[in-house]
Parts: structure tokens; C-alpha cells; sequence
């Protein structure tokens, strides 16, 4: 491995883009249920959605995936799209999203450094909603190496907030 610096701590995620067979199926879900705003909209081929008015976290497109299927699996591609929540709060907010609207959670699950929810969008993408604990509260080896786990999320406790 090349011994080149670090990237500049600086840089960021700044947007996904997905594949989907459904324009108006995927809006319904991100939009509809995780409550993302439309930002643009190029007929039924594309979308750009996001939070706060930014241009687009997410673009939707079927431009290559009209009424496609998901990738088999054991194939490679997106694992998944982790939406990042400021706080316990609006995470517990999006449980409730997704509770009302009939979604099927896979997973949640306690990190450590991080409490995650894990979901399928309609097209069968992998969705990870989460919200970070300080960096202070993140656990720590003697040595003080991050010491990542995963336990059950009790989603009772997270309902509550």
C-alpha cells in the first residue's frame, strides 16, 4: 500500500446517485416516508432530492434501469446509502416515518460510535438511517483504537425520544 498523506480531513460525501426501474416509486419512498425535498425533476427519468435545500444529496434515475430488476445476489455494487441524522431525535423521528408507512427494517443496531437502522428502498437498495455519538463518547481500547461493536438498538428507548 502506497504510503501517500491522508486525504484532506476536509472532504466529504457530498451525493449518491441510484439506479431505479421507478421515478414516482422511489419519490414515494424518499420523499414521501424519509422526507426528503424535491429539488428537480427531468420528466420521469431523473429526480434530485435533498434535505435543507441543498442541490441534491440524492439523485434518482432510471436511465439505465426503467423497470429493472435489483442486482442478484452475491454481486457486487452498493452495499448501502447511509443517511447521516444530526441527533437521537430525528433518528427516532424516521423510525416513526417508517413504522407509519409499513416499512420492514432489517436492522438496528447499537455501534458504539453510532445507532444505525438498516432498510431496502423500493428497488431493493440497502439503506443504513443513522445518527453519530459525539467523538468523545465513542469506545475507546486502553491503547485508545476505536473499539467498534454491534449490539441490538432498542428501538422502545429510541421511540421515546
Amino acid at each position: 500500500m502506497s504510503k501517500n498523506p491522508p486525504i484532506n480531513p476536509a472532504v466529504r460525501i457530498g451525493h449518491v446517485h441510484l439506479k431505479v426501474a421507478d421515478l414516482e416509486r422511489a419519490l414515494k419512498f424518499y420523499c414521501g416516508v424519509l422526507g426528503f425535498e424535491l429539488q428537480q425533476k427531468f420528466g420521469s427519468q431523473a429526480a434530485f432530492i435533498s434535505a435543507g435545500g441543498y442541490h441534491h444529496h440524492i439523485g434518482l434515475n432510471t436511465w439505465e434501469s426503467k423497470d429493472g430488476s435489483p442486482p442478484p445476489p452475491r454481486s457486487t455494487g452498493l452495499y448501502h446509502l447511509a443517511i447521516l441524522y444530526p441527533d437521537r431525535a430525528t433518528l427516532a423521528d424516521a423510525l416513526r416515518r417508517l413504522l407509519a408507512a409499513g416499512v420492514e427494517l432489517e436492522g438496528a443496531a447499537d455501534h458504539g460510535v453510532s445507532e444505525a437502522l438498516y432498510l431496502r428502498d423500493p428497488d431493493q437498495n440497502g439503506v443504513e438511517l443513522y445518527r453519530d455519538r459525539p467523538e468523545a463518547e465513542w469506545p475507546r481500547t486502553p491503547g485508545g483504537e476505536l473499539a467498534m461493536f454491534t449490539r441490538a438498538l432498542d428501538l422502545d428507548r429510541l421511540l421515546k425520544e
